[in-house]
Parts: C-alpha cells; structure tokens; sequence
C-alpha cells in the first residue's frame, strides 16, 4: 500500500501505525527548498517542534503553494526527492532542538504529523525518551 492510502487507513481507524511509518520511510517524497538551494528545506516550527514539510507529489505541494498565497505569485518552487528514512535518520538529527515531518500538511484530512518519539526518529532524538534515562 502506498502512503497516502496508509494515511486515509490511519484517519479512518482502520489502519496500522507500524505499515504507516513503514511506508512513510519507503516514500519518496518531495521537500521544497527555502529561499534557494542555500536557504535548507522548507520548514516551521509550532509547540517547540521544527516541521520539515514534505509532500507525497507536486499536486500536494501545489496545494501546499495555493494554501501560503503562493500559487499565483510566479513563484518557482524548487524542491528534493527524499525518502522517508533520509528525512528521520538525516535530516531530524541536523536539526538544532525536536524535530519531525510532516507529509501534505494542506491537505487537511489527507496529511499526517511524523513526530519526533521512538520508533519514528533515532532515539537520541526522540523527546519521549529524553529524561527517561534511555537517551545518551
């Protein structure tokens, strides 16, 4: 099963959280660029978190562009083709503080929060652990 089918299985109480994540480090998936190569990837950062965006294909990020105001600007969006695994096992340990991903977040009951617990991201990066005496 691909990850945008994972995901409407999980928002509909049908799904499997281990073939979710499972599929999510399979996909590959489409991280826009921040201001340039030279700006990082594209992301926010809400309740102490940093989000790195990602989407399941350019209509997603398209929507992503729509949703920001963005769609009309002229605005080129470039982007990398990442899998899953790279962004959590790379990507959300660069990261200065927690950090997770979050796929087609404009896509409202089509997007999905991969935070940063264990079993998603290395432990050492997983705030569930830390002070539990479980993280070096």
């Amino acid at each position: 099963m691909e990850l945008t089918a994972e995901i409407a299985a999980i928002r509909g109480g049908a799904g499997d959280p281990g073939r979710l994540v499972g599929e999510f480090r399979r996909a590959v998936l489409l991280v826009p660029l921040a201001d340039g190569p030279e700006g990082g990837l594209m992301s926010a950062v809400s309740g102490g978190i940093r989000w790195v965006y990602a989407f399941t294909d350019e209509e997603a990020l398209a929507r992503f562009a729509e949703a920001r105001g963005e769609a009309e600007s002229g605005r080129e969006w470039e982007f990398l083709s990442v899998l899953g695994a790279r962004l959590v096992d790379v990507v959300v340990p660069m990261a200065d503080g927690p950090a997770g991903v979050v796929v087609n977040v404009a896509d409202g009951d089509g997007s999905m929060f991969f935070p940063p617990v264990a079993g998603i991201v290395p432990d050492a990066n997983a705030v569930d652990l830390v002070g539990r005496g479980e993280v070096a």
